[in-house]
């Protein structure tokens, strides 16, 4: 799996990924709750490419567990296909990032949608990302 930043619009890294046999149902397409998983490897390669580690996060007592997700599905990926995962930051606040992702085989779109992640701290109780990672992540607290 390798990331790249691109360079339109807002930032984002690209993640490639081929799609495993364990991945596929019984009509030889990737089974839906599978795009949850690929848009985590986006996430991990796009925070491992701002220089914030989940390791590192999690070092620091901050973790970002899933609030919210959604994916809307339009084509099925298959065994073997050669993938990639678009993903940026859509959305941040002081204790909350909205991940947006585009998974596609070549240019053709098969599935978009995004994760809002929560920053808590070890107690689960809520906490600002700290100052120094969102300007990483290319956003401003206010």
């Amino acid at each position: 799996m390798g990331a790249t930043s691109g360079n339109a619009g807002r930032a984002r890294v690209v993640t490639s990924l081929r799609v495993r046999y364990a991945e596929t149902d019984a009509m030889g397409v990737v089974y839906y709750g599978h795009y949850l998983a690929y848009f985590e490897d986006g996430r991990v390669a796009y925070l491992q490419h701002k220089g914030i580690p989940y390791s590192e996060m999690e070092a620091a007592g901050v973790y970002m567990p899933v609030a919210e997700a959604h994916c809307k599905y339009r084509a099925p990926a298959r065994f073997e296909d050669e993938l990639t995962v678009e993903t940026s930051i859509g959305a941040a606040g002081r204790a909350k990032v909205r991940f947006d992702y585009v998974v596609k085989r070549g240019d053709e779109v098969l599935a978009e949608g995004y994760t809002v992640h929560a920053a808590r701290g070890r107690d689960g109780k809520p906490v600002r990302i700290p100052a120094a990672w969102a300007e990483r992540l290319g956003f401003v607290q206010r």
